[in-house]
């Protein structure tokens, strides 16, 4: 079932005129191979209002219109807090607090983030499909966004490769950094015989860090910003542990600081992209936690 939408469209140009309808979907709305199969196979293309062949070609100034599917998700809702920071029918973004994974696993088969958003979702009457674009720790707070339709998840993850997406990130670390900034080039991979730590390893995944030190604190301690290049799983937490500065209450790549901080201080605080519909540059932040707070009137 599709809803019938002006939102995800394109004016065919004289320049487009030589190319096919999915030559242009790719191109001019950037329609990834595997939602061109799906439209392909529920007739969910539109050439001025007309549904149309992938192989057909338009005129000047026709319309091509695409239907998105009406989808949803099958999480056991629960009542659990979703902090919202930005809503619209595209996107959901929220300040994810510590403590909760974020989709059900194994381990933690409910009381995850997709079961609260379930509810949520439930509450105000939507249907979609819960897509988490971006991935934070069960114990790492922060901006978490939602895709509300495939279109905008693969736009996204365009935007990434393109680097359109900027994420920042606060932690606090052990140990005071001797330059103020730099990058950390390293490849992340997992070992053959662990199935949660990564390290930097040769044979891994190409991983770069950029940090800049805000604040250093006597006790030997340093409040760093954070901004990702790639994405690897625990990038962050591998490269600081890896220089000799672990964050603070990471029990996995440095030590625990139950006295301190019952959870690693990394705080997810910034997430920068082009929204896939409207192409408005969207500036998502979220606070301080007020644990890390406590943790750095703590320190000082």
């Amino acid at each position: 079932m599709y809803e019938k939408t002006e939102r995800f469209q394109y004016t065919i140009t004289e320049n487009d005129e030589e190319h096919s309808i999915k030559e242009l979907l790719k191109s001019r709305l950037g329609i990834s191979s595997r939602l061109l199969r799906k439209l392909k196979n529920e007739n969910g293309v539109y050439l001025n209002r007309q549904p149309v062949k992938m192989n057909e070609k338009g005129n000047r100034g026709d319309q091509i219109t695409l239907s998105m599917p009406i989808e949803t998700s099958n999480f056991q809702p629960e009542r659990i807090p979703i902090d919202v920071i930005y809503e619209d029918r595209d996107l959901l973004a929220i300040n994810k607090q510590p403590g909760y994974v974020v989709h059900p696993t194994k381990g933690h088969p409910g009381h995850t983030l997709a079961n609260g958003i379930m509810q949520y979702m439930l509450d105000r009457g939507d249907s979609y499909k819960i897509r988490f674009i971006n991935r934070l720790d069960m114990d790492t707070s922060g901006v978490l966004l939602v895709g509300k339709n495939s279109y905008c998840q693969d736009h996204f993850f365009k935007q990434a490769e393109d680097g359109r997406v900027v994420k920042k990130y606060v932690a606090l670390v052990h140990g005071s950094l001797e330059r103020d900034e730099g990058v950390i080039d390293l490849p992340i991979g997992k070992p053959i015989d662990d199935q949660i730590r990564r390290t930097v390893m040769t044979e891994g995944d190409p991983s770069c860090t950029h940090y800049r030190v805000l604040e250093r604190f006597k006790r030997s301690f340093s409040w760093v910003e954070i901004t990702l290049e790639t994405g690897r799983t625990h990038q962050i937490r591998v490269h600081m542990a890896h220089l000799g500065y672990p964050v603070v209450g990471d029990v996995l790549y440095g030590k625990p600081t139950v006295w301190l901080i019952e959870r690693q201080a990394l705080h997810a605080v910034q997430l920068d992209f082009d929204h896939p519909v409207s192409k408005q540059r969207l500036s998502l932040k979220a606070p301080i936690p007020q644990d890390i707070i406590e943790l750095l009137n703590k320190i000082k």
